[in-house]
């Protein structure tokens, strides 16, 4: 049997946490995945898996073996696509992370325009706070929103977005209009979970930045959920345009501060480490940038 097609199996079965999951992953029997793993097992003399009737478990040296096998196929494809036609033309499966709300709307929009183009390729997109261990969970690419601290990856700036402080205008009819960033302390303020640092609001006035620390009623780590308890009245919320715009326009929000600036919210495409980045990547990344530079900033959420 070929001995990185056995590794792949052996990869593929151990993030599943069964053989037939591995398998049914590979569109191959569970028998002939059971067949790629006791060929590893017979040519490395040493068991990888703990079997028993209800559970599948790694090694220590399985875990170790895990390890090195990914970084072995990572480093067979990157070769490959040095040397073939791979690097020219997107094809096969792009896997992308990103957060739910730019996720679901701008990066949804945007990918399924990339697939009319590029007819061999499909995506799978995975909604998720973070962009999670890249490697492990073998995504391609990551949309991450804020400063990326993870020096393991590549972070390519994508845009930025424009930040407001906005609340219902029932909710500034009964308590009033903040002046200034220090009248939040006195103000319900909803907390975006997905922001950098919690509950801190920085605002830019003659003398630099000022992070006012705020509290309310409500947390969450998705921007829709505080979106709309805002537009129900409960409290302000500091959000980017993207997310808020359309309920500006509609009136379903009213801004406040507007004398403040807010620092950009930058929008990341981030990779793991590569040399040989595959066109899949790198033409998904030049068109995502083209594609959200005129709609982040726009008053909907298109």
């Amino acid at each position: 049997m070929d001995k990185l097609t056995s590794m792949n199996v052996f990869v593929r079965v151990a993030k599943a946490g069964s053989f037939a999951g591995g398998a049914r992953e590979l569109g191959i029997s569970r028998a002939m995945a059971t067949k790629h793993i006791m060929q590893l097992e017979g040519s490395l003399g040493t068991r990888l898996f703990n079997r028993t009737t209800r559970s599948l478990s790694l090694t220590d040296v399985g875990g170790s073996y895990l390890e090195r096998c990914q970084q072995v196929l990572l480093d067979v494809e990157e070769m490959e696509a040095a040397v073939t036609h791979l690097q020219t033309e997107p094809r096969g499966v792009l896997k992308i992370s990103a957060p739910p709300v730019i996720g679901a709307t701008h990066i949804a929009f945007a990918i399924a325009e990339f697939l009319k183009i590029h007819t061999d390729l499909s995506v799978e997109l995975i909604l998720q706070g973070t962009p999670g261990d890249m490697i492990d969970e073998g995504i391609d690419l990551a949309i991450y929103l804020g400063a990326l601290n993870d020096t393991s990856m590549v972070a390519r700036k994508l845009v930025s977005s424009t930040l407001v402080v906005c609340a219902a205008p029932s909710y500034l009819e009964e308590y009033g209009v903040p002046k200034s960033p220090a009248d939040l302390v006195n103000h319900s303020c909803l907390v975006n979970w997905a922001s950098t640092p919690r509950n801190k609001w920085q605002f830019k006035g003659e003398n630099g930045y000022t992070a006012i620390t705020v509290s309310g009623r409500m947390q969450a780590n998705v921007a829709d959920a505080i979106r709309t308890a805002a537009i129900g009245g409960l409290g302000l919320v500091m959000l980017a345009t993207y997310v808020v715009g359309k309920d500006i326009e509609k009136g379903r929000l009213k801004v406040v501060l507007e004398d403040y600036a807010l620092p950009p919210l930058d929008i990341y495409a981030v990779y793991p480490h590569r040399k040989y980045l595959s066109a899949k990547v790198r033409r998904f990344m030049d068109f995502l940038q083209v594609w959200l530079e005129p709609r982040v900033n726009m008053p909907t959420r298109e």
